[in-house]
């Protein structure tokens, strides 16, 4: 999968022209935050997870961190990250790239309540330099294979900081 497939991907839903293929390298949240000129927080970072049932991905906001006891609750399993080269044939995306659009079909995508605080956020776009500017509606409305909303993180509320 690709830049371009994103994009491609992204035209059924009107929203092609939102993604960005940025000029620097955007692997992190850090690094996509500079680029795109935010605040680390809005950065949608997708994560990639493997359970009993195989691969999951949940898209958190860039200051949340995954916290263990809310995943295994919902998910009756630790929180086993998928190794990165296993990513492009699990999910079809590689690091820094990993998003909740044109994957592998089969991988159910989850939003973690950690993004319903902002308007817009910004997750990947199939490549470690690619990012795409989007509303929570918007979002929830484009994802492949939506699954619902989660609350498996930590360190983003204010009474956590």
């Amino acid at each position: 999968m690709s830049f371009e497939s994103v994009q491609k991907y992204l035209e059924q839903f009107g929203l092609a022209d939102r993604a960005m293929n940025l000029s620097e390298c955007s692997g992190t949240v850090a690094q996509a935050a500079a680029d795109l000129g935010c605040e680390e927080a809005r950065i949608a970072k997708t994560m990639a997870f493997l359970t009993k049932e195989g691969a999951i991905l949940v898209v958190m906001a860039g200051d949340a961190r995954v916290n263990n006891s809310l995943y295994k609750a919902r998910f009756g399993t630790k929180a086993v990250m998928i190794a990165p080269d296993q990513l492009p044939g699990l999910v079809g995306h590689p690091m820094g790239g990993v998003c909740p659009f044109d994957h592998v079909a089969g991988v159910p995508v989850y939003l973690d309540e950690s993004l319903r605080r902002f308007e817009v956020v910004y997750p990947a776009a199939g490549t470690n330099h690619s990012a795409v500017r989007l509303t929570i509606p918007e979002l929830e409305r484009s994802v492949q294979e939506f699954a619902g909303w989660v609350d498996i993180g930590k360190g983003w509320r204010p009474e956590e900081t």
